[in-house]
C-alpha cells in the first residue's frame, strides 16, 4: 500500500510543474520573437490553442508539447521542466536571427537571460533601424568591435568595454569592421536591472 502522505505529497508538485509550462512556453516564443500565427503555422496547433496553452487554460498532452519542442529546437524535458541532473553543463543549440548568430547560455526561459552573440564582419548591409521592446541589456565586447546606436548616442564599443541600458530606449547593434565581432549579452525581458553601469554616453580618446 502506497503511503497516502507520499501521494499528496507529490500531487502539488506536479501541478507546479504543469504550471509552470505554459509562461515557459511563452517566454521561448517571446525570446525567438515568433508571432501566434507563425507558431500555428509551424507546428500545426491552431492559434487559440496555443494562446490557451501558453494561459495555463489548456490541458498539456505529448501530442501538443512534441511538435512545440521540435519548433522551440530544446529537448521535451527542458520545455516541461526536468529536474536538473548532476551535470551543471549547458549544451548550447545555436540559432540565427536577422543574420547574427546567438548561442543561448542559460537553461530557463524567462527571467534574466544569457547569449553569446557573433555579428559578422559589416553587418548589417544597409543603416541600422533602432527599435524598443520590453526589458533590460547589459552586454560585453568579446572581441571586435560593436557600434551601438542608443537614443542620441552614437558608440563604438572595442574589446572589453560593456554597456548598460533600457530597452525601451530607441537601440540598434552593428559591426562596421572587417572582422566579426563577439559579445556578451545579459537580457532581461522584464526589466530586470543588473548591477553594472553604462560608461558615460561621451568620453574623450587618448
Amino acid at each position: 500500500m502506497v503511503d497516502q502522505r507520499l501521494d499528496d505529497a507529490s500531487e502539488p508538485a506536479f501541478d507546479d510543474v504543469l504550471a509552470a509550462v505554459g509562461p515557459r512556453l511563452r517566454a521561448l516564443r517571446h525570446e525567438r520573437e515568433v508571432t501566434l500565427p507563425q507558431l500555428s503555422q509551424a507546428t500545426g496547433i491552431s492559434v487559440s490553442t496555443l494562446s490557451r496553452l501558453e494561459s495555463g487554460q489548456r490541458k498539456l498532452t505529448l501530442e501538443l508539447l512534441l511538435p512545440l519542442a521540435r519548433a522551440h529546437q530544446v529537448p521535451l524535458d527542458e520545455l516541461v521542466g526536468h529536474p536538473p541532473t548532476a551535470d551543471p553543463r549547458i549544451h548550447p543549440r545555436p540559432f540565427q536571427r536577422n543574420g547574427m548568430t546567438f548561442i543561448p547560455l542559460t537553461r530557463r526561459p524567462g527571467g534574466l537571460q544569457a547569449f553569446k552573440m557573433l555579428i559578422p564582419a559589416h553587418w548589417p548591409a544597409s543603416e541600422p533601424q533602432p527599435q524598443v521592446h520590453e526589458g533590460y541589456e547589459w552586454l560585453y565586447v568579446l572581441s571586435g568591435r560593436l557600434r551601438l546606436l542608443l537614443g542620441e548616442h552614437d558608440l563604438l564599443l572595442g574589446a572589453g568595454e560593456a554597456a548598460e541600458f533600457d530597452t525601451h530606449v530607441p537601440h540598434a547593434f552593428a559591426n562596421p569592421t572587417a572582422q566579426p565581432t563577439e559579445i556578451l549579452s545579459l537580457f532581461g525581458p522584464q526589466g530586470e536591472r543588473l548591477h553594472l553601469r553604462a560608461r558615460p554616453a561621451t568620453r574623450t580618446d587618448s
